[in-house]
């Protein structure tokens, strides 16, 4: 198995609305990749955030998955509008 953790800071011009149809993009990602084991998106509720105040959590069965979902239809847009919102990205990808 594979974890994907992605931290996203958000530019501060991004409303809450924006802010929300994010959140909402990559939740709709669940279970329309092959390979996706689980996915799970949101917004941080604490302050140890710095700045990375939305986090997206991909499981996927293996590198092979992992590699699949980053260039599959479902991701691409969802990539994209995450370059445009985001001042910084942060992933970790590790196997367990």
């Amino acid at each position: 198995m594979v974890e994907h953790i992605v931290l996203f800071k958000l530019k501060s011009s991004v409303s809450a609305e924006q802010k929300q149809a994010f959140i909402e993009a990559l939740r709709g990602m669940k279970g329309r990749v092959p390979g996706m084991v689980d996915l799970s998106a949101g917004e941080s509720f604490t302050e140890r955030h710095k700045g990375y105040t939305v986090g997206l959590v991909v499981r996927v069965t293996d590198r092979d998955a992992l590699a699949v979902y980053d260039t599959h239809e479902v991701h691409r847009p969802v990539k994209e509008m995450a370059g445009q919102l985001s001042e910084e990205i942060l992933a970790v990808d590790y196997e367990f």
